[in-house]
């Protein structure tokens, strides 16, 4: 019994993975609404999206589950002009209904740093187990911000 319970999982992850290598054929597939929310050096509190509200500063984007982080990153700084420069660290966040809790929780999943190249940037939504209906949430800090924290904790004596 334990080999077919082995089998059934192995059978499953390759599943799973063939869809991920699957890309959207973004000519005849229908994009979805994805709701980006930013803030300047944090996340949102879960407060904020609290009882069917969401925060103030947000940006909808029509896309696809196939949008990489570094994509999602290059249209957030087309519009937020203190994004831009290079070096910004964009943090990015899935806000999603905890139906155990009746409540919205987070996860993080990824960042992307303006002109630089990291593990997350070819990340996809679908590959972030991203839902129609989540939100995505992105604290932006700049560079100068990035910078401070880094020195400090390089010449800490302990």
């Amino acid at each position: 019994m334990a080999t077919g319970t082995v089998e059934s999982a192995v059978a499953v992850r390759l599943e799973e993975n063939r869809d991920a290598e699957k890309s959207v054929d973004r000519e005849k597939t229908c994009p979805l609404l994805l709701r980006v929310f930013c803030a300047m050096g944090r996340h949102h509190s879960l407060g904020d999206y609290a009882r069917g509200s969401v925060p103030a500063t947000e940006l909808q984007i029509y896309t696809w589950t196939d949008a990489t982080l570094l994509e999602i990153t290059g249209l957030v700084r087309e519009v937020n002009y203190e994004a831009r420069r290079r070096g910004t660290r964009f943090s990015f966040a899935q806000i999603y209904p905890d139906r155990s809790a009746l409540c919205m929780s987070r996860r993080e999943i990824g960042t992307t740093v303006s002109g630089e190249r990291g593990p997350d940037d070819m990340k996809t939504l679908k590959q972030c187990r991203f839902t129609i209906g989540d939100y995505i949430d992105i604290a932006i800090t700049p560079p100068n911000r990035n910078m401070n924290n880094q020195s400090n904790r390089r010449f800490r004596p302990y």
